[in-house]
């Protein structure tokens, strides 16, 4: 795995909170991992991948990996091994989610698209660089929940590296009545992850190559989301 630098871990300094916010994420950042790591060793996982996609874990360097939001705990478990860096919004949800996956190795780069986006992208863009994976939760930061946005697809016309969409469907969970219905694998539930295959953007793509590009993300989340929810909930 090629070494994370601490340097390029994005400093939340500028970020201002009240007292009891301050309260609530030192216990978060605690009792969430906590409660994953005992839950996480439960689980029993299923990979699949579709043709063109990658094969095995050792060929997500470098590599951009658009998931949704909602997913974001099972894929924490899951992929706490490959440390990728993960863009998360200047906000107090942001916070929150960027203090529990630094616990589990990931490097939170601090950014949305409605705020510090276009310096997370050149983060990003260094961590390909130097050779590590990268992923967003891409209807982040506020929804509409299945809605991508654009950052992927322009980190991949930036950087060359492929995009490769994954889901996270989890067979019994805890639902949380959030914008997007986050899921808390329940203890010994059943996880099934599906990749889709890669997509590649011309480093000379236009507006409107862009946009088509774009799409075929969206329509490969739309894709394996489906798929991998079937898997437990048939005719979905």
């Amino acid at each position: 795995m090629p070494d994370l630098p601490s340097a390029i871990v994005a400093e939340t300094r500028d970020l201002r909170f009240t007292r009891a916010q301050r309260i609530q994420l030192a216990l978060v950042s605690w009792i969430v991992p906590a409660l994953l790591r005992l839950i996480g060793c439960t689980l029993r996982v299923t990979m699949t991948y579709e043709e063109g996609a990658i094969q095995s874990m050792d060929q997500i360097y470098p590599g951009i990996f658009p998931f949704w939001h909602r997913c974001v705990l099972p894929a924490t478990w899951q992929f706490r091994h490959q440390h990728p860096a993960v863009m998360t919004s200047r906000s107090l949800d942001g916070e929150y989610i960027a203090r529990v996956i630094r616990r589990f190795g990931f490097v939170p780069i601090r950014g949305s698209s409605s705020r510090g986006g276009p310096r997370a992208l050149l983060e990003m863009n260094q961590q390909l660089m130097q050779g590590n994976a990268v992923a967003f939760t891409i209807d982040g930061p506020r929804g509409p929940r299945y809605v991508a946005k654009k950052g992927p697809v322009l980190l991949a016309r930036m950087s060359g590296a492929a995009i490769t969409a994954f889901y996270v469907a989890v067979e019994n969970a805890w639902v949380l009545k959030t914008w997007d219905a986050l899921v808390i694998p329940k203890p010994f539930s059943r996880i099934y992850v599906r990749f889709a295959r890669k997509i590649l953007v011309p480093p000379d793509a236009g507006d409107a190559t862009m946009e088509r590009y774009h799409a075929e993300m969206q329509s490969a989340l739309d894709r394996i989301t489906a798929f991998a929810e079937s898997q437990f909930r048939p005719g979905l």
